[in-house]
């Protein structure tokens, strides 16, 4: 099993636990795993992307080369398409399609969707909408990572046990609020392959 993951969006939604949830899961099924630093701007607001390299067997590097990468998971359409150059022929992009507007020449969301809805394997799914249905807004980057379980080579009951062990602290609410989230986003993706 090898899988490379390109993570994008912008600061504040949640990159880091949709990686911390996969890296747990990972370890937990005795595969190896690096991870890049996140880059960019990862206060509120600036762009970020990580790339996460998980095998069954050792890996030399934590970056991704370009052409290379299995998927990219974005939180933010644009930040999708910025990372296109890594994505392998074959590849997947797993996008919200929510836009956070943090520049002037935003370009218009019409045009970003239609880009992304030209590439062959994508799944282009309205992760904020959904999460503010089930009563958090916050959970979104747990609905795109539900979304993503079909390309990960994982089963959705080891991210549920990572999600378990990752917002242990929580509490019981924040648990259930991001499995119910990860759960929506699992179906969805399920029904629209």
């Amino acid at each position: 099993m090898k899988k490379d993951i390109i993570l994008a969006g912008v600061g504040g939604q949640g990159i880091l636990s949709i990686a911390a949830s996969i890296g747990t899961a990972a370890v937990a099924s005795d595969l190896h795993l690096k991870q890049a630093e996140v880059h960019g701007m990862s206060q509120r607001g600036g762009d970020v992307q990580s790339h996460l390299r998980l095998s069954s067997n050792e890996i030399a590097s934590d970056l991704i080369p370009a052409g290379k990468a299995d998927l990219i998971i974005s939180i933010e359409p644009m930040e999708s398409l910025r990372y296109l150059p890594y994505l392998s022929k074959n590849g997947w992009v797993v996008t919200n399609t929510q836009p956070f507007v943090n520049i002037p020449n935003y370009p218009e969301l019409e045009t970003v969707m239609e880009k992304i809805k030209s590439l062959p394997n994508h799944i282009a799914i309205d992760a904020d909408t959904m999460a503010k249905e089930m009563g958090s807004a916050r959970s979104a980057n747990m609905v795109i990572l539900g979304a993503c379980i079909p390309f990960l080579d994982m089963e959705l009951s080891q991210l549920e046990d990572a999600i378990r062990v990752i917002f242990k602290s929580k509490g019981a609410d924040v648990i259930q609020t991001n499995l119910d989230a990860l759960n929506a986003g699992y179906k969805f993706a399920k029904e629209n392959m």
